[in-house]
């Protein structure tokens, strides 16, 4: 399999399936070192603190392209 023609986020759900091939072998190192060296606590913490701000965070608007008419 192509490293360039596979989507991580769909494919690897269950593990990653280009092993050695995978292109995001710094990625996984580094969030192994997180998972180890970090308390599930503290990853709590962490996961509260970023629905907290996202929660609190002004509303995002999205504006259509101009010249587009959603009617026609």
């Amino acid at each position: 399999m192509d490293s360039t023609q596979i989507d991580c986020k769909t494919a690897c759900v269950n593990g990653c399936v280009l092993g050695d091939q995978c292109p995001n072998k710094e990625y996984q190192a580094q969030a192994s070192q997180f998972i180890q060296e970090t308390s599930l606590d503290d990853m709590l913490a962490i996961a509260e603190e970023a629905v907290r701000k996202k929660m609190s965070a002004p509303p995002k608007w999205v504006f259509p392209d101009e010249g587009v008419n959603p009617n026609s």
